[in-house]
């Protein structure tokens, strides 16, 4: 993650090696390193939104079931829920509907942590701030630029993992047979139905958490003297990130899982307004829109540290990997 700081080969302790200079070497050379790096934030993109996923998927998917229905929230019941399910399906299925997430996760995280990274070259380069940190704004509209184009291009497999974590085992075998029966029985229109609020909580989710990341990573440098935070420091910083992100767009997160799962819990909700006051008006404002909140401030935080941390660590280990190739050459 560039934090405006170059970070070059570094090793996990934060002790820089800094990056040769690109400026002078041959259009074929840049162009090869350029591709190195894409690749480099893709993969760790990647491996970032699989381990963070995973790891807290038993408490998203019980989010998620009490996000679609009308039941009141409570720490309580979740863990009612969480055990009732343990013991009726047994443990794996606490990961029911994981493999559908991995399926979207990781292009997801892919695209959005390798878009982050070209949007900021972008922005720096337009703004005059290549090689610095950038200002706040640019900061933010990185991160939302990065999140809006990694939902467009993977929310077709969103909704199909929302509809396997609400739904019973014996409804849906696996993720070609949810797509098949939601088109066939209810027409393709419906991959994308929660589109909009997605793209729409996704804009402040995305920009604020970045932003926050960023922001927090810039001030420790200032302020420690150290180019690069310890690991335990990126974690808290992603958590605080995932805490900020995820508190500001949750109502929006709440009116998509109800737009997503309408099919098969049987209600019929056609646009964002009338989908958030049917809620409000059954369930109230705070326990129906922040439903489920208190847990995300559990699960987002260490999804979200955990997920950071990631890549930023995946990242400096390609690099390291690639200078000692460059070297024994």
């Amino acid at each position: 993650m560039g934090n405006g700081v170059r970070e070059g080969q570094v090793d996990f302790k934060g002790q820089d090696v800094e990056p040769t200079a690109s400026a002078h070497l041959p259009a074929e050379v840049q162009g090869i390193q350029e591709q190195k790096k894409v690749l480099n934030s893709l993969m760790s993109g990647a491996l970032a939104g699989a381990v963070a996923k995973t790891a807290v998927a038993p408490l998203d998917r019980t989010k998620i079931m009490f996000q679609v229905s009308s039941k009141r929230f409570s720490a309580k019941e979740a863990y009612r829920l969480i055990y009732r399910t343990y013991l009726n399906e047994g443990f794996w299925s606490l990961w029911r509907g994981n493999s559908a997430t991995m399926v979207r996760v990781i292009p997801y995280a892919a695209i959005q942590f390798c878009a982050h990274e070209e949007y900021k070259q972008l922005l720096g380069s337009y703004y005059g701030f290549q090689g610095k940190a950038l200002t706040p704004f640019p900061r933010f509209i990185a991160g939302s630029l990065a999140g809006t184009t990694a939902a467009m291009l993977t929310y077709p497999l969103d909704m199909v993992r929302a509809r396997m974590a609400v739904t019973p085992k014996e409804m849906y075998s696996n993720i070609v047979h949810v797509f098949i029966r939601i088109s066939r029985e209810e027409g393709l229109k419906t991959l994308y139905r929660g589109f909009t609020p997605t793209i729409l909580g996704v804009i402040p989710y995305a920009g604020l958490s970045f932003f926050t990341y960023e922001t927090l990573k810039k001030l420790h440098a200032d302020h420690s003297g150290k180019s690069q935070p310890s690991p335990p420091e990126r974690l808290l910083f992603g958590a605080c990130a995932g805490l900020i992100g995820q508190s500001a767009s949750y109502p929006l997160d709440v009116v998509r899982r109800r737009m997503q799962t309408a099919g098969v819990m049987g209600h019929t909700y056609s646009s964002i307004l009338l989908t958030m006051q049917e809620i409000i008006r059954e369930e109230g404002l705070i326990r129906g829109l922040y439903k489920g909140l208190s847990m995300n401030w559990v699960k987002g935080p260490i999804a979200v540290g955990i997920s950071f941390t990631t890549f930023d660590l995946t990242q400096i280990l390609l690099r390291k990997l690639q200078h000692s190739t460059n070297v024994e050459r």
